[in-house]
């Protein structure tokens, strides 16, 4: 007889650089979601949905590591042979959505959008191939004031969501300014090749990152990870290195006396004193709206990765400290950041087309809002759970679930088969406020029994044996069965207030 051979099965595993998110975290995500859609929306931004792929030329090679296969970006052949690829960011199929829709469109046109995005990069820890980006962008003026007022719209973005002033800063820079300062040492701005320029911007904006130690290793020879992967430097002079690193330090206590520092070191470059002139006109508008006490301010270290941008470029960063699951103490850092990217538009249609946005890196301000404990308390609390005591009752416990669900409470009715203490367990993993029970005495006297099992479980610290806990009956209570959904609703606001 042959011998039967075992099937073969795929094994249960995660891609590498992606990762599951479950309820609790998308509760509060899309808690977060909607007060920076309520605040993008007060600006007058209007939304805007482009799909997940785009033809690959469309989306043009701007990543920071294009060291990495297929340049970034996860792609595929379609039916006709041309490349699709899935967006990196939510700017380049904007761009292609204003070339291809311009004559139409109010100028300027203001938009917001939110969705996921895909990055071909070596992951790490706190880095994944797949994650949320939320945008809002200002096209068609070359106004700086479009710049301020983005870089304000990030700041009440931050408070909206539960972020105090005081922990967090909109950085700003100019990347005319940064230009200046590299044709100060030697590298052409203008140069179509530009690759030494951009190994530069890149290993100055990993500055938070790697600190000024690192930063000068990739301005210089390169440098290698703790992995053990090395990355080739833009290989600059230690003279020329000690003057990018002169200017990315060179931030004052002041908006005004960073500018003046900085204006120096750009003199003889016209690109340099153009960023100095926008920089300048920025801090006066900054000022004038009120900004100027700490949420926004002037710092030359921030260059911004991509390569499309073309003026001033922004960054959000958190500022307070936490410490991890081992103590330690952790700073979020940047959370989103942007600029203005005038050249984007022009690879569609030939014709410059202003413009400048932000986008705010979802998931990291997630994580920050968790370990803030800031998180809405509507969005982690599971349903309310209506036992089964009698299966013979059945009908009676989903009347109950339905009397709760057209109150507008999250409800259910216990589907299982288990009995009372594995259903008890099954509440507690939901993230259940409370159960309803009602046996035979309860239904025979008409009322049933509500457990708060969030007070109940403060309480049950505190009691030190059985019997107490028997006797006492922590945050349970009985009421008549027409208050059912009234009691319910007031365990449910005790513990969202």
């Amino acid at each position: 007889m042959a011998k039967k051979t075992k099937p073969v099965r795929p094994a249960a595993r995660l891609p590498k650089g992606f990762r599951d998110i479950e309820a609790a975290e998308l509760r509060a995500t899309q808690a977060m979601l909607a007060a920076i859609r309520e605040t993008y929306e007060r600006y007058g931004f209007e939304p805007l949905e482009t799909p997940a792929f785009e033809y690959t030329d469309a989306l043009g090679k701007f990543l920071p590591d294009a060291d990495r296969p297929n340049a970034g970006v996860f792609s595929l052949q379609d039916e006709d042979e041309q490349w699709l690829s899935l967006r990196y960011d939510l700017t380049a199929p904007l761009a292609r959505f204003v070339a291809e829709n311009y004559d139409r469109l109010p100028k300027p046109f203001r938009r917001f959008a939110t969705g996921t995005v895909w990055r071909n990069e070596k992951p790490g820890p706190g880095r994944f191939r797949q994650f949320t980006q939320f945008d809002a962008d200002t096209v068609g003026t070359e106004s700086v004031a479009a710049d301020t007022e983005i870089c304000m719209l990030a700041a009440d973005t931050m408070e909206a969501i539960g972020i105090k002033r005081g922990e967090y800063q909109i950085r700003v820079n100019n990347r005319k300014v940064l230009d200046g300062v590299l044709e100060g040492i030697g590298i052409d701005p203008a140069d179509p090749e530009g690759e030494r320029r951009l190994t530069i911007l890149r290993a100055v904006d990993k500055l938070d990152r790697l600190g000024a130690e690192g930063v000068a290793l990739l301005l210089g020879p390169g440098r290698k990870d703790e992995s053990g992967d090395f990355t080739a430097g833009a290989g600059l002079e230690q003279n020329a290195i000690e003057k990018v690193l002169a200017f990315v330090a060179s931030g004052a206590a002041t908006g005004d006396a960073t500018l003046d520092a900085i204006a120096p070191l750009v003199a003889n470059s016209e690109s340099g004193t153009k960023g100095l002139e926008e920089l300048r006109e920025m801090q006066s508008l900054i000022s004038a709206a009120g900004y100027d006490d700490g949420r926004i301010r002037i710092d030359p270290s921030i260059v911004r990765g991509l390569d499309y941008y073309t003026g001033p470029v922004f960054e959000a960063e958190l500022t307070f400290e936490v410490t991890d699951d081992d103590g330690r103490p952790v700073r979020f850092g940047s959370v989103g950041g942007g600029g203005r990217y005038d050249d984007l538009v022009a690879r569609f249609t030939g014709k410059s087309v202003p413009a400048t946005g932000f986008s705010i890196g979802v998931s990291r301000l997630q994580a920050a809002l968790a370990r803030l404990d800031r998180q809405s308390a509507a969005a982690t609390l599971g349903p309310a759970i209506v036992l089964v005591m009698d299966r013979a009752e059945l009908p009676r416990y989903q009347r109950m679930a339905n009397d709760l669900r057209n109150a507008g409470v999250r409800a259910e009715m216990y589907l299982g088969t288990s009995g009372m203490k594995a259903q008890m367990k099954y509440a507690d993993k939901r993230g259940a406020p409370c159960v309803i029970i009602q046996g035979s005495n309860e239904r025979d006297e008409g009322v049933v029994q509500i457990k708060d099992l969030i007070e109940g479980a403060k309480a049950a610290q505190s009691i030190a044996d059985n019997k107490e806990w028997k006797e006492s009956r922590p945050a349970q209570v009985s009421v008549p069965e027409g208050d059912l959904v009234e009691e319910v609703k007031k365990i449910i606001a005790r513990h969202q207030g």
